[in-house]
């Protein structure tokens, strides 16, 4: 069944240009496209609980609403930001009661649904069983983290992507002219370099792209006698946006581990990259030169000790100069670590070497290493047979084991052969092949 054209002006322009059919949806092409389960599903009127995935302004409310109405379902629809669990128990008595009166089935769509407690999620699972509901939960957040298993395991998950620059542009074109629901009848004038900033301002977010436009509109101004959005008002509209980047979420975590990884991967440039990223999106830069740090011990170690003393510098330099002449600090310490030779060898010795100490447990330190300050303890044997290495030639006392008796011979610092980790382990290897 269609959605009815809804001409009313006093809506907010996004909510007026919701997609009416499959067809008129800009993006989701991977979901959407002629032949993928979900097209085929909603066409055909199928329900099934599912969890559309995504981040915002990517259709999800939009697309549930049209999955109910090609299936001629009741559509109960509710925000976790502000629904609990008495709504959730109303919502089941309204599709009890519809289904007893008229048969129909009830779709209850919750939107944020990762906002719910797991205690919350719970309550209405034993619906979803007996079929009194079909759930569509929309969520920003990885399902995986933020939803009860056994959510999960009645829901098929789908991933809506971020609209691409072009996506956003096909919809503001659309608003622009469309008489009906859009800016049509105004016969407004846009610059084209206009769209394109609002584009890219929207950030992948098409209500955003919407609301941004349905401004822009108001502030037209007379060009030739013409109402017109210029280039600059689309620049006043759009600025102080930021990108997207949800700190303690999902995009906060994919981001700081890109630039982990293009630190790791000896890529500077899309180190630079990624840190802006989180600069622009508003990430505490104490946070990244915490991160900053970690990298120059895990990732380049002893193959150039400079690294952690400029990582270290840098965070001096931001905590003394700020934002946002301090970030460039880091930004040196970003690109430096990027550029270093790497190697992680002290990381993975040290985790051996720990994952040693628990597994034998409190072993007991050689006696000829123990200090022997009394003569009780001297008479106990504690340091004798201790050999001084700087009394033995190259300071090196050969033969020599220094590990409990009782562990096995270990090598948990294996240097690469990369930067001053080459010479460690070629001075290493001189010391141990001495007899």
């Amino acid at each position: 069944m269609a959605v009815p054209v809804n001409t009313d002006a006093g809506r907010p322009l996004a909510d007026r240009m919701r997609p009416r059919s499959i067809d008129e949806f800009v993006g989701q092409a991977h979901v959407l496209a002629t032949g993928k389960p979900l097209r085929q599903a909603v066409e055909a009127g199928a329900l099934h609980s599912l969890i559309l995935w995504g981040p915002p302004g990517t259709g999800k409310t939009t697309l549930a609403r049209m999955i109910a109405q090609r299936a001629d379902a009741e559509f109960i629809a509710l925000s976790a930001v502000m629904a609990g669990v008495k709504d959730v128990r109303a919502a089941v008595e309204r599709a009890q009661a519809t289904r007893s009166a008229t048969g129909r089935r009830t779709v209850l769509f919750l939107d944020e649904v990762h906002r719910f407690s797991k205690s919350q999620q719970d309550t209405f699972l034993p619906y979803l069983e007996d079929g009194t509901l079909i759930f569509i939960g929309a969520t920003t957040e990885n399902p995986s983290f933020e939803l009860v298993s056994a959510l999960l395991s009645r829901a098929r998950v789908y991933v809506l992507k971020s609209l691409t620059a072009a996506d956003l542009r096909v919809l503001l074109e659309r608003a622009v002219t469309d008489p009906e629901r859009g800016l049509g009848q105004e016969s407004l004038d846009v610059e084209p370099d206009a769209l394109d900033v609002l584009c890219t301002a929207a950030d992948g977010d098409g209500r955003l792209s919407l609301n941004m436009l349905e401004i822009a509109a108001d502030l037209a101004i007379d060009v030739a006698g013409r109402r017109t959005i210029t280039r600059d008002i689309a620049v006043e509209v759009a600025s102080g946006g930021r990108r997207r980047f949800d700190k303690g979420g999902e995009q906060f975590y994919d981001q700081i581990s890109a630039l982990h990884k293009a630190v790791r991967g000896t890529d500077p440039d899309a180190a630079l990259y990624w840190f802006c990223r989180m600069i622009d999106g508003g990430c505490d830069p104490h946070y990244l030169a915490r991160r900053i740090v970690r990298m120059a011990t895990e990732d380049v170690g002893l193959a150039d000790p400079r690294a952690l003393q400029m990582a270290l510098d840098a965070w001096g330099a931001y905590d003394r100069l700020g934002s946002p002449e301090g970030e460039l600090a880091l930004a040196n310490a970003v690109v430096y670590i990027a550029c270093a030779p790497k190697s992680n060898a002290v990381y993975a010795g040290f985790g051996e070497a720990m994952a040693d100490v628990e597994k034998f447990g409190t072993l007991d330190v050689p006696l000829r290493f123990r200090n022997a300050p009394t003569k009780l303890m001297k008479e106990l044997g504690y340091g004798s047979g201790y050999r001084y290495a700087h009394a033995e030639p190259d300071a090196y006392a050969t033969g020599e084991r220094y590990l409990p008796d009782e562990l096995p011979d270990r090598r948990y610092y294996r240097p690469v052969a990369r930067g001053l980790e080459l010479r460690i382990g070629e001075a290493l290897a001189r010391l141990r092949e001495k007899k």
